[in-house]
């Protein structure tokens, strides 16, 4: 009986059950929150199913002023075309910003053509690159790293065009690179948040026992962390990587309000 409800946890309630989790950063609460952003994580997209799309629906009923994509959105070439369907379910007019993962690099995925699909949702692709948005008279520079396993991260670089604004958000797949991150901050560059996923939250956490975290994960599981002064979430995501199961790990998305 145990052993049948843990599997169909496992394999059921944990991955389509989605849950969000929202955070007020620094002294901001519900009636001083000037941007809000959501943070969707590890997709691993192999199919359109009812609980991307009520994902989707969500996200539009909250109305966020940016979605924030932290790579590994797709992970097999021929899957490419879901990643289209799936953004198209999102309002058009909310800005979206992805990065790559480092299964957009193993997957061999036309990066070229990703780019391209992202375009088509008002979506930017950022590699080593940082851009400024505007929302309501305020600002928010969005840092896009490469991929620190599959690419070529180099934080230096995507920094290299920073401009002040009111709030600065780094994107950064693998939460072992948010390390030099910290390191290779300059004084006078702020960073008020440090989004990564890859961990999958362990995928499979029996109960503080984790059998495997991938390459480029360090010392980061899941939730938040602070590192040189830096604020770091490490997102569980959504989709899972090799096995297709979760426990102790339970999908999810965040909201964060600046």
């Amino acid at each position: 009986m145990l052993s049948g409800l843990v599997l169909t946890d496992a394999l059921w309630f944990e991955r389509f059950f989605i849950e969000i989790n929202e955070f007020f950063i620094g002294n901001t609460d519900k009636n001083q929150s000037q941007i809000q952003v959501v943070q969707v994580s590890d997709l691993h997209l192999n199919s359109i199913n009812k609980p991307l799309r009520k994902l989707a629906q969500k996200i539009n009923k909250v109305k966020p002023d940016m979605v924030l994509i932290t790579g590994d959105a797709i992970d097999k070439s021929e899957n490419i075309s879901l990643l289209d369907d799936f953004l198209k379910l999102i309002d058009h007019h909310i800005q979206k910003v992805a990065i790559l993962g480092n299964w957009e690099y193993w997957g061999n995925i036309d990066l070229n053509r990703l780019n391209d699909i992202y375009k088509g949702s008002n979506c930017d692709l950022l590699i080593n690159e940082t851009r400024q948005y505007n929302f309501r008279n305020k600002t928010i520079s969005i840092t896009g790293v490469d991929d620190f396993i599959g690419g070529n991260a180099d934080f230096e670089l995507a920094i290299a065009k920073y401009q002040q604004g009111d709030f600065h958000i780094v994107l950064n797949h693998c939460p072992q690179y948010s390390d030099t991150i910290g390191l290779k901050t300059p004084e006078n560059i702020k960073i008020d948040l440090i989004l990564s996923g890859h961990t999958h939250g362990g995928q499979i956490n029996l109960f503080g026992i984790i059998p495997f975290l991938p390459q480029g994960s360090g010392k980061y599981v899941k939730g938040w962390y602070k590192n040189n002064l830096k604020n770091i979430y490490v997102s569980k995501g959504i989709g899972t990587s090799i096995l297709p199961l979760r426990f102790g790990a339970r999908a999810e998305i965040a909201i964060f309000n600046l």
